[in-house]
């Protein structure tokens, strides 16, 4: 009876020992590698989301970044041709440059600045001279109206009122076209006054696009003839 005792006492001492120091080696070395994988996946599924997280996030900054034009977001990764297609305000200013064949120009590398005439804008011009500018044989005139309307290089709103103080209230831009527009100050707005005397408000200013900048004007503006 003493040897069952002892084995007893034996089997019951090595379990304590054990419980006391802990697994073996080749236990624990399994366990720290089954933690240090899970501890991997976790860390490479965090750097997977936050790598994701700027692609996901950018056009929401691009477009915020931007006011919103006729109803749609804006945004300045975009040229002005793929973001003036979306507004509801710039179906006529679309047509017309489509029928100008202006639409290549304006996706060019630029930098340009578009003062951008609206639908309303457009429906102040009479519809008889509006319906000729549309046709074919009156590409060339339709076209130098409409880069009447554009001017080389990026001028934001804050350097069109830099350039209306340095010029004591008024400033001159050379357009595209080749005459000139005279910007000033009315009433806290920057106002355009072409080559006929005619004058179109900007109402949405620093509309940022990736080749440049969209104003947009509420008349359309018109050259000498």
């Amino acid at each position: 009876m003493i040897k069952p005792t002892l084995t007893l006492t034996t089997t019951l001492g090595a379990a304590l020992l054990i419980s006391a120091c802990g697994a073996p080696p080749a236990a624990n070395n399994a366990a720290n590698t089954n933690a240090a994988r899970t501890n991997s996946n976790s860390s490479m599924a965090s750097n997977a989301n936050a790598n994701s997280m700027p692609a996901a996030n950018s056009n929401a900054a691009a477009a915020s970044s931007n006011p919103m034009v006729g109803g749609a977001p804006m945004l300045a990764t975009k040229d002005i041709i793929d973001n003036a297609v979306n507004s509801k305000d710039h179906t006529t200013l679309v047509a017309a440059v489509k029928a100008a064949d202006l639409v290549e120009t304006l996706k060019g590398a630029g930098p340009f600045t578009v003062f951008a005439p609206t639908n309303a804008a457009f429906d102040k011009v009479p519809k008889a001279t509006l319906d000729t500018l549309m046709k074919p044989e009156s590409k060339k005139a339709l076209a130098g109206i409409l880069t009447y309307h554009v001017v080389a290089g990026k001028q934001d709103a804050a350097s069109i009122a830099k350039a209306i103080e340095e010029g004591k209230g008024k400033a001159t831009f050379k357009t595209v076209a080749g005459g000139t527009l005279t910007a000033a100050m009315e009433g806290g707005k920057v106002v355009l006054t072409d080559e006929k005397g005619g004058k179109s408000t900007v109402t949405i200013a620093d509309v940022m696009q990736s080749n440049g900048v969209i104003h947009v004007v509420d008349t359309v503006l018109m050259p000498k003839s």
